[in-house]
């Protein structure tokens, strides 16, 4: 069997030379069991403005690519799958990594992917921003990590609920109490998924403008603030929602409408991205974001997904209706010599 080859490369930062790596792109992204923001939906979004200095890692075996990964350069590093400009990246990516096919070997290519990327800078380092622990694990056998920081990624396991079980028996007493009390305030309560890409951004517009109100009632200006993540998030829902790997969801209870989802799917994995909910039109007892998310989570076991996963960040939510966690990793990766490596060491000591 020939070995593993890994190549970098210098693609061209236009929407041209990006077109044909996005064919490359969706040739291996279903194979690999690529997260959603693994995929070329989200990859590719705005790739021109995002990767102003873009480099390529390709890993190959026998001519056939089994391993990518799209970085940009900037301030002397290389991040992956992020442009390394705050307000570019403020789309905040999970689940991350190199694309890498399943299998044996699928360690040793992460591997290689890293050490090939992280070749180019190594003063500078690698920018690894929310990926699994199979990568921060290559990370680890790779180089040293500095500003690591983990975070929790609660969801919930659909697959592992047994056929014909209740969802809401896995839930504590209080969340079930707190979901019927909600359901009977509302009354019957009805989820609809846009069709069309345009019918979607009508839903995006809805659900922007019910998220916004709710953190400028907290005095923040919320997610959709800076006109570039607006630019980002309305070519994605274009893309996606067409392909399937982007659903915008209304849930409405009588004349009025509770809220919005904005979720991501891939690999039977449904991603519940953001929010909008109308808290100002609640009844007493209501619950809108537990009512949306509740009849999100059924209709996704009713299509047969394997997992709603509520992504990182610390709500009370998310802890009420999960029923299993997993973790995220953040760190830089430097070579083993770099000083910032060599000092942690000494100090770990």
């Amino acid at each position: 069997m020939p070995p593993i080859t890994f190549t970098l490369t210098r693609p061209a930062p236009s929407p041209a030379a990006l077109l044909g790596l996005g064919t490359l792109w969706r040739g291996m992204q279903d194979a690999a069991g690529a997260s959603a923001f693994q995929r070329w939906v989200w990859t590719g979004c705005r790739a021109a403005e995002r990767f102003d200095d873009p480099v390529l890692v390709q890993a190959q075996r026998g001519g056939a690519v089994v391993g990518l990964a799209l970085l940009n350069r900037r301030r002397g590093r290389l991040w992956l799958h992020e442009s390394g400009h705050a307000a570019l990246d403020a789309v905040f990516i999970e689940h991350n990594g190199p694309v890498a096919l399943p299998g044996p070997e699928r360690a040793a290519v992460l591997e290689g992917v890293l050490r090939c990327a992280l070749k180019r800078v190594p003063w500078g380092g690698v920018v690894l921003s929310g990926v699994g622990g199979d990568t921060a694990a290559a990370a680890r056998r790779v180089g040293g990590a500095v500003e690591h920081r983990e975070r929790a990624a609660p969801y919930v396991d659909l697959a592992a609920l047994p056929a014909g079980a209740d969802y809401l028996g896995s839930l504590s007493r209080n969340t079930r109490q707190q979901l019927r009390r909600s359901a009977r305030a509302y009354g019957p309560a009805r989820l609809d998924r846009a069709a069309t890409a345009g019918e979607a951004l009508e839903f995006l517009d809805g659900l922007v403008r019910l998220h916004t109100a709710a953190w400028q009632a907290r005095g923040k200006p919320g997610a959709f603030a800076d006109p570039a993540v607006l630019r980002f998030h309305r070519e994605l829902v274009t893309g996606g929602v067409p392909t399937g790997e982007v659903d915008l969801l209304r849930i409405g209870a009588g004349p009025g409408v509770v809220g919005y989802l904005y979720n991501l799917r891939a690999a039977g994995r449904v991603c519940a991205y953001q929010g909008g909910f109308d808290y100002a039109g609640a009844p007493p007892h209501g619950k809108p974001g537990l009512l949306c998310h509740h009849l999100a989570i059924e209709a996704a076991r009713a299509r047969g997904d394997a997992a709603y996963d509520f992504l990182c960040g610390d709500s009370r939510y998310k802890d009420s209706l999960a029923t299993a966690q997993g973790t995220l990793h953040w760190l830089r990766l430097l070579p083993r010599w770099h000083p910032r490596v060599l000092a942690g060491s000494l100090l770990r000591r």
